[in-house]
């Protein structure tokens, strides 16, 4: 076994329980890497909701809270309130973080609160069945759009930045050392980080959406689809936009409780 995977990996439970092929095992390389890199191996929380991406911290070796359907983000305020001392990672995926748990991405952005959401965007609920998600291409024949998806997808990092994410960047798993410095820089941010991860569902999306279940053929395009481009995160025909899309410096959310705190004990 790999030294980091010695160290890090929760051997328990192990094996996965991600399907051949699927891109959450390099979601949690790039994750174990960028806590290695910056030390933060006792100092680090994750939290997640339900999904296939929402079980990667499971199999990390630090304090995990494993939580309801889309509130994840939600569990994750609360504990950077209780502890704010600690860096707080959330592993999510586009229908867990964007259907039932949009709201509380929006209000934890414009909280800009300290955490880090890192979200697996596959187009697709995969865990279920192969179900449209708010990211699912427009056209896509999955189980509940079996005429094609009328409904346009969502934006997910223009949405956080629009909402006041202070920090927001987008990769492709066809990208892992992007993606891990994408993540480290993340953790190191001080307010509301929000990593969107492109990566491929074999399975599900595969199969109904790219018509190729080949992981391989999928990351390859991926990689021709990217298009770095600092600032820019809406869509675009054919391509994705990639790289990190936004950057602010507004005051943390729990720095300004803390503040709040003691302007009313001084009274």
């Amino acid at each position: 076994m790999h030294h980091l995977a010695e160290r890090y990996l929760r051997k328990s439970a192990l094996p996965t329980l991600f399907c051949p092929g699927c891109g959450n095992g390099q979601i949690l390389n790039a994750a174990v890497r960028a806590i290695d890199a910056l030390g933060i191996g006792k100092d680090v929380a994750a939290v997640s909701g339900i999904g296939c991406s929402s079980w990667i911290p499971v199999y990390i070796d630090i304090d995990v809270l494993h939580t309801l359907h889309g509130r994840a983000v939600a569990f994750a305020q609360g504990l950077k309130l209780s502890r704010p001392e600690k860096k707080i990672l959330v592993f999510t995926g586009d229908g867990d973080c964007l259907g039932i748990g949009g709201n509380h991405l929006i209000h934890a952005a414009r909280r800009n609160i300290d955490i880090t959401v890192i979200m697996a965007n596959n187009l697709i609920y995969g865990m279920t069945g192969g179900q449209k998600a708010p990211t699912t291409p427009m056209g896509s024949t999955t189980k509940t759009s079996p005429y094609g998806n009328t409904e346009r997808p969502l934006d997910a990092a223009g949405l956080a930045a629009a909402a006041g994410a202070t920090f927001v960047a987008r990769w492709t798993t066809a990208h892992p050392v992007q993606m891990q410095n994408s993540i480290q820089e993340a953790i190191e941010h001080r307010g509301f980080s929000f990593v969107e991860i492109m990566t491929q569902c074999p399975v599900q999306a595969g199969r109904h959406i790219f018509g190729k279940t080949d992981p391989w053929e999928i990351m390859e395009w991926y990689k021709a689809a990217a298009i770095p481009a600092p600032g820019k995160s809406g869509p675009k025909e054919g391509g994705i936009f990639v790289g990190e899309l936004y950057r602010g410096c507004e005051e943390e959310f729990t720095d300004l409780l803390a503040k709040e705190r003691d302007q009313a004990c001084f009274k």
